[in-house]
């Protein structure tokens, strides 16, 4: 579980997380969404699908990332309110 969330502590997987919350997309999509080089954005997409918070299909020549499914859009939504919350003083 703590190499899981290490995972997750990558603010640069955040950011490429987040904008599958929006939906699927290609890593040129990604990579301009996210601001980092194409190559960059497929590392971190290995390392992504390697702990199934992200799959992909393929449709012709083009391949399309993801979420892996349900429970991780509701990771990612619940991590997110939480962030969002007012600190307690």
């Amino acid at each position: 579980m703590a190499e899981f969330f290490g995972v997750l502590g990558d603010p640069n997987r955040w950011r490429i997380l987040s904008a599958l919350a929006l939906g699927e997309r290609r890593v040129g999509e990604l990579a301009a969404a996210v601001g980092m080089s194409e190559s960059a954005v497929s590392h971190q997409l290995r390392i992504l699908r390697a702990t199934r918070l992200v799959s992909y299909r393929k449709r012709g020549r083009n391949v399309f990332y993801c979420l892996k499914d349900d429970h991780v859009f509701s990771l990612y939504r619940e991590a997110s309110a939480h962030l969002d919350e007012p600190a307690d003083d």
